[in-house]
């Protein structure tokens, strides 16, 4: 598990026992986001608006990290992925000097991280969301608070040829999340959603399959108790071919929809968790589980119930909560596993406590059998993408 804290360091746990096994240092400004190599379990990079990118490696005892990515002494990283082939890195940067914002590009193959170049006419504002797509190396959304999201296919190089097409989700974008090969979900800050059909770009085809300006007075709210105040994001559930759209209330309740062309469906409820408002999510496929994070300075564990068929891969209890709290503020977490799940109907709403003291994030082909980490982002960033949770540690996380 790896943990990035609004003290600018990340931290890396045991993904059971919660145990810290080291703290990294090296940023000097907000971390922005955190993202495991897809086809190792040892590589993460980290993200911050101290104009970097890094690479570490979580087996080496050494704290410093392992490499740095750079551009113009201007940028200031808010979002980045890494390709599912590990050869592309890619950051969105906030708006410089009141003007453009930058996709910047890095080959990470090659010593030093070669920088390969930079988009600058796509994005009028900050990018908040960089999503290379989970099976084609080529495909990238990125989505601004300008209200664009741009479909990329970077096989064609230049940046006007390389843009194949623009959704428009008339509000500041939030959280994007791939659905499947050619579907892409859509969540902006003032609570809108959106969901597209890709393949109908460039074609009189209609491209929105659900849109909701207002997900809050949308047909289909919380199944039980209090009301949806707000959304998360979405994360793609492979074994089931739907999507989860995770959100909460104010009071802690975490509401769990799916989405189709009829709009949002609601699942469950769960309660008796949080008691203030929940900032991130993640699933975790490996144990079943569901981690949210929050404002009450948690980080909760929803497990499936327990079948005839006994405990899944790697599951603690058939119910368990793991809560991690001092005085900090949310974390983020994002699971680095493809999402296979048994059906979110089987989360259970009431999970046990767990009272540590240790403290407690795209998707690609991988060893089935690897036992892959957890990752959290901690601090300013709180509405993330598909696969994010949240956690507290001895040092201060505050928004």
């Amino acid at each position: 598990v790896a943990v990035a804290c609004s003290d600018f360091t990340l931290r890396l746990h045991d993904k059971r026992s919660l145990r810290r096994l080291r703290t990294l240092a090296g940023h000097t400004g907000p971390v922005s986001a955190v993202r495991f190599a897809h086809r190792s379990v040892s590589s993460f990079y980290s993200a911050s608006l101290d104009g970097t990118v890094r690479l570490w490696d979580a087996r080496s005892p050494e704290t410093k990290q392992a490499q740095v990515f750079k551009s113009d002494a201007s940028h200031c990283f808010s979002s980045f992925d890494l390709s599912c082939s590990d050869s592309l890195l890619c950051g969105g940067t906030e708006q410089v000097n009141g003007e453009d914002s930058f996709l910047v590009f890095w080959d990470v193959r090659k010593p030093g991280g070669v920088l390969l170049g930079v988009y600058s006419e796509s994005h009028s504002d900050d990018i908040t969301q960089v999503r290379f797509h989970p099976t084609d190396k080529d495909r990238l959304a990125s989505g601004s608070t300008d209200g664009l999201v741009n479909v990329f296919d970077l096989s064609e190089g230049a940046e006007d040829e390389a843009l194949v097409g623009t959704c428009n989700s008339e509000s500041s974008v939030s959280a994007l999340c791939w659905l499947g090969l050619e579907r892409l979900l859509c969540v902006s800050h003032d609570e809108g959603l959106r969901l597209w059909d890709l393949k109908s770009l460039d074609t009189e085809d209609e491209l929105t399959v659900y849109s909701t300006r207002d997900a809050r007075v949308a047909e289909g709210q919380g199944s039980a108790g209090s009301a949806l105040d707000y959304l998360i994001g979405g994360c793609w559930l492979d074994s089931e071919g739907q999507v989860l759209v995770v959100g909460g209330s104010g009071g802690g309740d975490v509401h769990l929809f799916t989405c189709d062309r009829a709009g949002l469906s609601p699942v469950r409820t769960l309660t008796s968790g949080h008691t203030a408002t929940v900032r991130c999510f993640g699933f975790d496929s490996q144990s079943l589980s569901l981690f949210t994070g929050g404002e009450d300075v948690q980080l909760l564990r929803w497990s499936r119930e327990e079948t005839g068929s006994g405990p899944g891969p790697e599951q603690a209890v058939g119910s368990s909560r793991q809560q991690q709290s001092s005085e900090e503020e949310e974390e983020q977490v994002q699971s680095k596993r493809p999402m296979k799940s048994e059906s979110v109907m089987r989360l259970k709403s009431r999970p046990t406590r767990h009272t540590s003291s240790t403290e407690t994030r795209s998707t690609c082909d991988r060893d089935p059998t690897s036992k892959a980490p957890v990752v959290l982002v901690s601090g300013f960033y709180s509405h993330i993408e598909e696969l994010s949770g949240g956690v507290a540690g001895e040092n201060a996380v505050i928004l």
